[in-house]
């Protein structure tokens, strides 16, 4: 980073909870990004989100403006993708998170799990056929892995099954928590091969006979997240439509690691967001005579707030880094998604203690954060599942059961 960028960068259109100037590791075009995602996500998600987050609704009508920034796939370098790199990547999922992150796990199921799937485990003709499409998000991706019965064993659990049926494949099973799958154009739907008990990933098409799904109700987070049921009844795939690099779980796994890291990023951003509008209440609210922003121990629970934010930036820019290099491992992923998540809670929590009762009314935001934290603490592995993986890389021992 030189002096010119730094002193090119104009300081007051980054949040104010990046205290550190992280954006400042960014080069002009990709802090050009963010702004532009900034002024998306201000001006045209944070009015109508709440309404849609209260009805539990998608709001479909700001996609195409969403696919105006060209974010989806950020990370990668396939046919048709931004290929800005990790860093960016996560930057980017973490400004999304910071206005909503039911629209930051949309992204991240879109741009991250099913284009990521077909970026590591497809064919470059696969690649070609679908990658441009889901960059220009004309076609809208889900992921389907996790089953009702089986969630944090599921590389060993899966039960969703794959006959070879001539020059095509058959697919029974059910699957659970699928985000975007109800409306989306392809399904990344993995299973195990009856022949040889590997797991192998399909692209399933919209309105493949066979396929159906039952949007999940009454949800408490995540609200506009459309999850469902998926249920596979002798569905036909053609091999064509397998992912010819996805030959056992461990081709899954490279996936769920790069994507871990943008949920970490995510948590990063849910927990920004409700620090930024608590900062603002502060400020705004007053008892006693003068703005509850000049008490002690409201200050003390802001840099508290702050702290975790910083903390958790720090650590996920720097794992960003080694996957923008190359040298992203499992155990890195893990610790950052464990950190950020369980910070990311407690700075919600935090945020809603300062806005007092008024923190479980939408109209102040910070409920809706309390609520969608939730969700972002154990989708793509919980705190128990990913502390067993850094603690087998730190001692050696494996302590999964």
């Amino acid at each position: 980073m030189s002096d010119s960028g730094t002193a090119d960068h104009d300081l007051h259109d980054s949040p104010f909870s990046d205290f550190l100037g992280f954006e400042l590791l960014l080069e002009e075009q990709d802090r050009e990004l963010l702004s532009r995602v900034r002024a998306f996500m201000t001006r045209e998600v944070e009015p109508v989100i709440n309404e849609h987050w209260t009805r539990g609704e998608f709001p479909h009508q700001l996609i195409p403006a969403m696919a105006e920034l060209g974010i989806a796939g950020l990370a990668y370098d396939g046919p048709g993708c931004p290929a800005r790199g990790a860093l960016v990547d996560g930057l980017v999922a973490m400004e999304l998170s910071r206005i909503d992150p039911s629209i930051g796990t949309f992204m991240g199921v879109h741009g991250g799990l099913a284009m990521g799937s077909i970026q590591l485990c497809g064919s470059e003709e696969q690649r070609q056929r679908w990658l441009p499409a889901m960059a220009r998000m004309e076609l809208i991706g889900a992921f389907g892995l996790t089953e009702p019965d089986v969630g944090s064993a599921i590389s060993m659990g899966l039960a969703t099954s794959a006959r070879r049926d001539g020059d095509g494949w058959v697919l029974n099973g059910e699957k659970k928590w699928i985000g975007n799958a109800s409306f989306a154009d392809l399904v990344i739907i993995w299973a195990r091969d009856e022949d040889d008990g590997e797991v192998k990933g399909f692209v399933v098409e919209k309105g493949t006979e066979g396929m159906g799904f039952d949007v999940q109700q009454d949800k408490i987070a995540l609200r506009v997240v459309q999850n469902a049921e998926i249920h596979l009844r002798d569905v036909h795939v053609p091999e064509a439509n397998r992912l010819q690099g996805a030959a056992s779980f461990a081709d899954t796994s490279q996936v769920l690691r790069v994507t871990r890291m943008g949920v970490a990023w995510q948590a990063v951003g849910c927990a920004r967001g409700a620090y930024e509008h608590a900062v603002r209440y502060t400020k705004a609210r007053e008892q006693f005579g003068r703005p509850i922003a000049s008490f002690q121990l409201v200050q003390d629970l802001l840099v508290k707030m702050l702290s975790n934010v910083t903390a958790g930036t720090a650590m996920n820019v720097r794992a960003s880094q080694l996957q923008d290099a190359g040298m992203l491992r499992d155990e890195h992923a893990s610790l950052c998604k464990v950190h950020s998540t369980v910070r990311m809670r407690e700075t919600v929590g935090w945020a809603r203690e300062v806005l007092g009762g008024n923190g479980i009314l939408l109209e102040h935001h910070v409920g809706r954060f309390v609520a969608d934290a939730e969700a972002i603490y154990s989708y793509e592995g919980t705190r128990e599942i990913n502390t067993l993986i850094v603690g087998r890389a730190i001692t050696g021992e494996s302590a999964f059961v």
